[in-house]
């Protein structure tokens, strides 16, 4: 639950949590549950990996809030639109509202935006960013936002989601790349709001499709873009998922930040839940910004490997029959 920002201002008596129930929204998997009654907590997050890891600790997590809370506790994403959301979910449903965050997530633009609405009872800065707590009532309720809504070209997107207002242009050019003959069972790993899931069933030779994605926001809104029943829906880690049964097929533009941290190691493991889930006839078309390393890994996994296309912002990558299928 706290970080050091939290737990510092609990330490120096400037911030008391009341008795009752507490909802942490967007709290990180290793936040540690500090000065706090683990069943008195409900973490609300939307992520698969953080939900599993607090599940394991044993504390209740919901993809939303339900009912009140004596005090929510807001960890601020890295978008906006999400941070104003959660703010405003929070000070709905709680009576004391807790907020922390970095300088990088915007913690000084979200202060003075709160501080034009309402009185902050008290803040503390420490480790580059900012804990502040205020009694909201209903000042932050301009910033609510509805769970879904449609982008300028009509796709259901929601706050946070990867490329909410367009397909990106590498998923774009990926597109472009498949080949008309595309054909059998196949995945999509990262899916998201489910704009290449959309052209990847665009191919008749698709039996099923294999929709992973982490966020559960972003896969609600490609259950509601995509209105086919090939379609299969995981919320799940994509770095630890295994398919039903091996694949023919799957195509990705797998993440490479963890915040906003650049980690080429999760691209990398995208690659290797491709080679276990592909049959050893399978084949893998993914996309990927050009100066991430991928090609030794995929030299490492697959008999055959290329580039067939991209330009100075990204490259197109395709491999053929996996090594092994390693777990």
């Amino acid at each position: 639950m706290s970080s050091e920002r939290i737990r510092y201002a609990m330490d120096q008596g400037a911030l008391e949590l009341p008795d009752g129930p507490v909802a942490l929204f967007g709290a990180p998997a290793d936040a540690p549950l500090s000065g706090i009654d683990p069943s008195q907590v409900t973490v609300i997050q939307r992520d698969a990996v953080a939900t599993t890891a607090w599940q394991a600790h044993g504390v209740t997590v919901r993809t939303a809030p339900e009912g009140r809370y004596a005090c929510a506790i807001v960890t601020l994403p890295r978008a906006r639109d999400l941070a104003e959301a959660w703010l405003a979910e929070a000070a709905a449903h709680a009576d004391l509202l807790v907020i922390d965050g970095a300088k990088t997530d915007g913690i000084e633009s979200i202060a003075k935006a709160v501080k034009k609405r309402t009185r902050i009872d008290g803040q503390v800065s420490k480790a580059h960013g900012k804990c502040l707590w205020l009694k909201p009532g209903d000042a932050l309720a301009d910033w609510s936002r509805p769970d879904m809504h449609q982008n300028a070209e009509g796709d259901w997107v929601a706050p946070g989601v990867f490329s909410a207002d367009a397909a990106d242009p590498a998923s774009r050019a990926l597109a472009q790349a498949l080949p008309a003959a595309l054909k059998g069972h196949a995945a999509d790993l990262g899916a998201g709001w489910g704009w290449l899931s959309r052209e990847i069933l665009a191919k008749e030779g698709v039996k099923t499709l294999h929709l992973v994605e982490s966020d559960h926001a972003a896969l609600s809104c490609a259950r509601r873009n995509l209105d086919d029943s090939r379609a299969v829906y995981h919320w799940a880690d994509a770095t630890d998922w295994t398919p039903p049964a091996k694949l023919d097929c799957v195509v990705m533009n797998p993440p490479f930040h963890i915040g906003r941290k650049a980690d080429p190691a999760l691209g990398r493991a995208f690659i290797e839940t491709a080679a276990r889930a592909l049959a050893p006839h399978g084949q893998l078309y993914m996309v990927a910004n050009r100066h991430l390393p991928y090609e030794t890994t995929l030299a490492e996994l697959f008999r055959e490997t290329a580039e067939i296309g991209g330009d100075n912002r990204f490259k197109l990558l395709h491999a053929t029959r996996p090594i092994r299928t390693r777990r």
